[in-house]
């Protein structure tokens, strides 16, 4: 378990101990599964990168579970070349921007790639969940699609929503991408904190020489991690969540916790970030 200090303790910390605490690295393990439990409303962050085999999804010892989704639900995002997800004996087959939300109560979920020297890149996201909803396979085209920003403020940027209250439907699971448009750097300004919700953001789409300066902390007191592909970055409530890259990428945005209200947010005005 992965547990985040308070607020005021967050002002206090050099960068490697901001990175040891907000940032989860080395998620995606060629021919591995890697998973880390967090206190954020207790999700767990995983990365899947099959070969020639495929990957079983079991339950960490940590869960006290038969099955990984036996008290749990799961949102699956493949960042990677074409593959495949088998739940309790049902294949579906995924291309790269497209997720898959699995519901409480499955008891097996494995993970496939169509091509070793392509391989598949899953990107696990899951919450504690009270309640059982359909496994659902969410192509680009079945999200629902927001175009924010403008390029006058190199944040013009497409917002799709998969997991969420007209999407596919789940307990307290909230689930989407944001892909950046050539020219656009900037994400999430105007920032926001969430109240109700704690949020992680996993950042792809960047080559090796790239990078993003993620920006947390309490509004008046921010602070900045830098990040690369792959890279989640983990936020509390009371922390912003923004941030501003060498180059146009995507990131995942998951939330968990009171509700699935995609506006529940706390805006941030430009003149109060310090």
């Amino acid at each position: 378990m992965l547990y985040l200090p308070h607020a005021a303790a967050a002002q206090r910390m050099t960068t490697d101990e901001l990175r040891a605490h907000f940032l989860v690295s080395d998620l995606f393990v060629s021919g591995a599964i890697a998973l880390r439990l967090v206190d954020l409303d207790r999700v767990v962050l995983g990365g899947v990168v099959p070969l020639t085999e495929p990957l079983r999804l079991e339950a960490p010892e940590a869960l006290r579970a038969n099955a990984f989704c036996e008290r749990r639900e799961l949102g699956v995002l493949n960042t990677g070349g074409a593959g495949h997800v088998m739940v309790d004996g049902t294949r579906h087959d995924m291309l790269a921007h497209e997720v898959l939300y699995v519901g409480r109560g499955t008891t097996e979920v494995a993970f496939a790639s169509a091509d070793a020297s392509a391989p598949a890149r899953y990107y696990l996201v899951s919450y504690p969940a009270h309640a059982s909803y359909p496994t659902r396979l969410m192509r680009a085209q079945d999200a629902d699609v927001l175009e924010l920003g403008s390029t006058e403020r190199a944040n013009k940027r497409l917002v799709r929503r998969y997991i969420h209250a007209g999407g596919a439907a789940s307990c307290q699971l909230v689930m989407g991408v944001t892909t950046l448009e050539p020219g656009s750097v900037w994400n999430t300004m105007p920032t926001h904190t969430h109240a109700r919700r704690t949020e992680v953001y996993l950042y792809f789409g960047l080559p090796r020489d790239a990078m993003v300066v993620h920006l947390m902390g309490e509004p008046t007191e921010t602070r900045s991690l830098i990040v690369r592909d792959g890279d989640v970055a983990l936020s509390p409530g009371w922390s912003i969540h923004s941030g501003c890259g060498t180059e146009a990428y995507a990131f995942c945005w998951a939330m968990g916790g009171e509700n699935q209200d995609y506006a529940d947010m706390q805006m941030v005005g430009m003149e109060e970030i310090r």
